[in-house]
């Protein structure tokens, strides 16, 4: 595999990631839910 397939394949996965992470934001936007996320190696609940 070349160092370009290799840029390719983790700009895709980048981008998939991005984007599964603005869909999950937008549903717990529309059912109001909280966000459940680690920082500071503690569970902290956020309303988005």
């Amino acid at each position: 595999m070349t160092t370009k397939e290799k840029n390719d394949i983790k700009h895709k996965i980048l981008k998939g990631l991005e984007l599964t992470y603005e869909k999950l934001l937008a549903e717990k936007r529309a059912k109001n839910s909280e966000l459940v996320v680690l920082r500071d190696n503690q569970i902290v609940t956020i309303k988005p």
